[in-house]
């Protein structure tokens, strides 16, 4: 995992106290790691760590599901 995946991982551990670390291939939304209420947050939190701005029109959960997709989809030089 890249250190640009840093942030996003440590923002999710903030807010689950219980958790020592997450696996890349976790399903953060069906392990209510991100959740409704903080998804817009988390979002922008992406946003500003990518450099870019996310449609949310064509924003589909999946691609938030796994640290593994975030940073495939979001992270990686060849998106930039």
């Amino acid at each position: 995992m890249s250190d640009t995946l840093q942030p996003i991982k440590a923002w999710i551990l903030k807010r689950h106290p219980e958790r020592t670390d997450i696996a890349p291939d976790l399903d953060l939304i069906e392990n209510r790691l991100i959740d409704s209420l903080s998804f817009v947050e988390f979002v922008f939190l992406l946003e500003q760590v990518s450099g870019r701005k996310i449609d949310m029109t064509a924003l589909e959960v999946d691609h938030l599901r796994t640290l593994r997709v975030i940073e495939e989809r979001f992270l990686t030089a060849a998106v930039r």
